[in-house]
């Protein structure tokens, strides 16, 4: 694993239903569909990265099924290949302040923020 170019620190996960913090930094919501019930307000998200998402096949596909965690992991993968320029744009904002990955998945162990996480990291 390559070292990354920012702070390991300055990468966090939240899921979008926990409450917003100062510390939280720059919250970039990662899932394609808004988290259900929860308004703009209470998000406060900066921005939505949703092109960066897993499709909606394989999120359907996956359906948080941890049985296809490591499938769903490669084949995410796969589908971030494509989109190294909004990867590094997200890696740059690192490199000067903190960026939370918020989530809405239920799943805190097998969710696709998880995966974004570690190719950000990848770098």
């Amino acid at each position: 694993m390559t070292t990354p170019r920012f702070p390991v620190s300055h990468l966090r996960l939240k899921r979008a239903y926990e409450p917003v913090t100062p510390d939280d930094g720059m919250r970039i919501l990662v899932d394609r569909l808004w988290p259900r019930g929860l308004s703009k307000a209470e998000a406060a998200i900066d921005d939505w990265a949703k092109d960066i998402a897993p499709s909606t096949e394989l999120r359907k596909w996956f359906n948080h099924d941890a049985g296809r965690w490591l499938e769903f992991q490669r084949r995410y993968r796969a589908e971030l290949q494509p989109h190294s320029p909004q990867l590094d744009r997200i890696r740059s904002m690192a490199e000067k302040q903190t960026i939370t990955l918020v989530y809405s998945a239920r799943d805190e162990l097998h969710n696709d923020a998880i995966v974004l996480k570690e190719v950000l990291l990848e770098g």
